[in-house]
């Protein structure tokens, strides 16, 4: 590959936040086979997810949240319809390699996504093949171990990390292609707690700290309640779009689509069938604890 000059800009908030950055329109996906056509993957989607945003989509395995992952950066191209990312259209080879700097992609296991035997090295794989500079790349692979916290790991072999430091790695990896967002596709899938906790205080970080784009797919409730706004993905299509509190308020529809709620909401809710007037919006753990101790020091008892 010919070597270019990249642009040499830091990662930083994005110059437009709240612009469409990708747009879906009436998309569809189907796999085939040797019989033809399977059922459509993904089924007549209309979606536009803006620069600087926290999105989190949720959804049971084959409810197409992975496929549409996919999507975002042209390792999947539609059966029908069009996605966009800033205007280019994915389904142009043309556009392909611009598309692919503007969206990082990172999966569910990190092994697969390192390649080298040292840290930094691994973090500078992806801008040598692009033709960055030596300098640029060096600052770049700097600047990316620091917006995850690791580096004091840069010298260190990407195989002794834990689960939670190796997935960090492969995050900064795409950080050093300066993309303007990333989709993770189950990244907390293969960790333990402490590894999980790691991975999503890093994204959060990124997002609001660097106002970098994050689309996160997920199927822990928890970890979509960290998102400023969430997707519900059944057979195909989107089932249920708005802030993670507004989602989880349909206890019962939620349930209906074989999902679950966080076990604070979970609670709450059993409160309210109880006669319990209580919030709503508490999400988490921390916020739960305020509403109980509220309601202990109110007195008010269950109807039933």
């Amino acid at each position: 590959m010919a070597k270019r000059n990249a642009p040499k800009r830091q990662i930083q908030r994005p110059s437009n936040p709240g612009s469409p950055l990708i747009r879906v329109e009436d998309l569809t996906f189907y796999y085939t086979d040797a019989a033809g056509a399977a059922p459509a993957v993904l089924d007549h989607l209309n979606l536009t997810l803006t620069e600087g945003s926290f999105t989190a989509i949720l959804g049971r395995n084959g409810s197409g949240k992975s496929t549409l992952a996919k999507h975002c950066n042209g390792i999947l191209l539609p059966s029908g319809g069009k996605v966009y990312v800033d205007g280019m259209d994915t389904a142009d080879d043309n556009l392909l390699l611009d598309i692919r700097r503007q969206i990082g992609m990172v999966f569910q296991n990190p092994d697969n996504q390192i390649v080298a035997s040292v840290v930094e090295e691994d973090v500078a794989f992806a801008p040598e093949n692009l033709g960055v500079p030596s300098k640029e790349i060096r600052r770049r692979v700097d600047e990316a171990l620091a917006a995850v916290g690791m580096s004091s790991f840069a010298r260190h072999a990407p195989h002794l990390l834990s689960g939670g430091q190796k997935q960090r790695v492969a995050i900064a990896g795409v950080l050093a292609m300066q993309p303007r967002c990333i989709v993770l596709d189950e990244p907390t899938a293969m960790l333990d707690p402490a590894g999980r906790g790691e991975v999503l205080s890093t994204i959060r970080k990124l997002n609001r700290e660097k106002g970098i784009t994050v689309v996160l797919i997920t199927h822990h409730m928890d970890e979509a309640a960290q998102a400023d706004r969430l997707i519900v993905m059944h057979r195909g299509r989107i089932a249920k779009d708005g802030t993670p509190a507004e989602v989880f308020r349909d206890v019962e529809g939620l349930r209906a689509m074989g999902l679950e709620v966080p076990q604070p909401v979970a609670l709450l809710d059993e409160l309210r069938k109880a006669g319990v007037s209580v919030s709503r919006e508490a999400l988490n753990v921390e916020d739960c604890a305020i509403v109980l101790a509220d309601l202990l020091r109110s007195g008010q008892t269950c109807s039933q």
